[in-house]
């Protein structure tokens, strides 16, 4: 009698679990699926000039582990020094890493808004942005582990691939919003 008691506190309690785990799966696929799905199409396009990848030079070389060799040699250099240097360099970058995350996701907002409005299917623009979501995210997700590593003084960084991606989007936009219709002219 005490065993069966036991089975089925061990039942109850793995279903409690499973019911908690698919509850945390279905809150996170909403999530998901509201950024990569449900644009808000009321922000106007003239913001769409002022994007450039231009913006994010910067970041190509801001954790460049060849200025830090290049300040190991200096005179006055000592380790709390390039630990220090390591970690404003790590909060610039994110901040850069941000900025462009946000560029991108208004990038992908206003081609679902194209999408959601044309009177035309296109399932080439609806496949190019959802695979090149998921490779931003991706990407986006290696280069932050990249950067906790490189704060603590191991490997490098190289953001060009995911630059590469938002320039892509960039020019995919830029080709269905013409510039004098993103210019309000």
């Amino acid at each position: 009698m005490v065993d069966n008691h036991i089975k089925y506190r061990h039942y109850d309690s793995s279903v409690a679990v499973s019911i908690t785990a698919l509850a945390v799966l279905i809150i996170a696929l909403r999530i998901l699926a509201r950024q990569f799905v449900s644009p808000n199409c009321s922000e106007g396009t003239g913001w769409i000039d002022e994007l450039s990848t231009d913006r994010y030079r910067p970041m190509l070389h801001l954790l460049d582990e060849e200025d830090f060799k290049f300040l190991r040699n200096q005179p006055g250099f000592t380790n709390r020094l390039g630990t220090k240097l390591r970690i404003q360099r790590c909060q610039i970058f994110r901040g850069y890493l941000r900025n462009l995350d946000t560029d991108f996701r208004r990038i992908c907002m206003a081609l679902k808004c194209i999408l959601l409005h044309s009177k035309i299917d296109r399932p080439d623009l609806v496949s190019t942005l959802l695979r090149n979501q998921m490779v931003f995210a991706y990407r986006k997700m290696t280069i932050q582990f990249q950067v906790v590593l490189f704060r603590y003084g191991f490997g490098t960084v190289d953001v060009s691939g995911l630059v590469n991606v938002f320039d892509g989007m960039r020019l995919e936009l830029r080709t269905l919003v013409p510039a004098q219709m993103a210019s309000g002219a």
